[in-house]
């Protein structure tokens, strides 16, 4: 039985599997989404812990039985779109509906030349690395009465636009990447790369109104009440892995990345 904390225990199977050459294995061409999130369950079925798989648009992926412990997976093509992503069905955090949320971000080729391939490099986090609020809850609401006989509803679909481990950090990519709160406890097989510092903005978003009219979109925010509040974490690897320093990439790079996919996709 794992002995561990189990992340410590999913992030070695994953690290261990890539160093094996365990592949992903991709039953068709037309299977661009669940590839990755295969190759992952079967590092949890190698754990030995008990867990439970979520359905489509169900979060996070994948759930366990025994602790409040959760895994969201994201699968990166690579070249293409890896510095960050679109959440369809929750905001990034580290906690949810009393779970501990931990993200796992896989890198495969773009173009593999078969349906097998590997996964070229793998970060397992923290999900306050990516945001630390826990209090905001998604929901989708509805405005009934649009068109002209007033009988369409429009649907406010949020989708979120977060950076990715990758986005945020140098000396990640080609590598196995544990990140995590500073003071969470890891034990001798893990080695520090990297120590981490993320600080909260000066202003909160709230709210936002769209007008029909002219397709303006208008947040309105707020001071935050804890703007500059510091989130420390470290980095790590197993002690026979690469040393390679993981560090922090300057925020205003990492917002302008997340600002063009926003435009991109409108």
């Amino acid at each position: 039985m794992p002995s561990g904390h189990p992340c410590l225990e999913v992030f070695v199977r994953c690290a261990d599997a890539m160093r094996n050459d365990k592949l992903i294995r991709r039953e068709s061409r037309q299977d661009k989404e669940f590839h990755f999130q295969n190759w992952f369950k079967a590092r949890l079925d190698e754990t030995a812990l008990n867990f439970e798989a979520g359905g489509r648009n169900t979060y996070p992926d994948f759930r366990l039985v025994a602790s409040t412990n959760g895994f969201e997976v994201k699968g990166l093509a690579y070249p293409g779109r890896e510095a960050n992503y679109d959440a369809n069905s929750q905001v990034p955090s580290g906690s949810h509906n009393g779970r501990t949320i931990f993200y796992v971000f896989g890198r495969y080729p773009a173009q593999p030349d078969g349906d097998s391939y590997p996964v070229l490099d793998l970060v397992l986090c923290h999900g306050d690395f990516l945001n630390a609020d826990h209090d905001y809850i998604h929901k989708n609401k509805s405005v009934k009465g649009f068109g002209s006989y007033g009988d369409i509803m429009i649907r406010d679909r949020k989708m979120y636009v977060a950076p990715t481990p990758f986005g945020l950090t140098t000396g990640t990519a080609h590598h196995q990447t544990l990140i995590l709160p500073a003071e969470f406890p890891v034990d001798s097989r893990f080695r520090t790369v990297g120590q981490l510092l993320r600080c909260e903005a000066d202003k909160l978003i709230v709210g936002y109104a769209f007008d029909l009219r002219t397709n303006t979109l208008k947040p309105e925010s707020v001071d935050n009440p804890t703007a500059g509040k510091e989130h420390r974490f470290a980095a790590y690897r197993l002690q026979n892995s690469a040393a390679d320093t993981v560090a922090m990439r300057p925020s205003r790079d990492v917002i302008a990345e997340v600002a063009e996919a926003a435009e991109e996709n409108e």
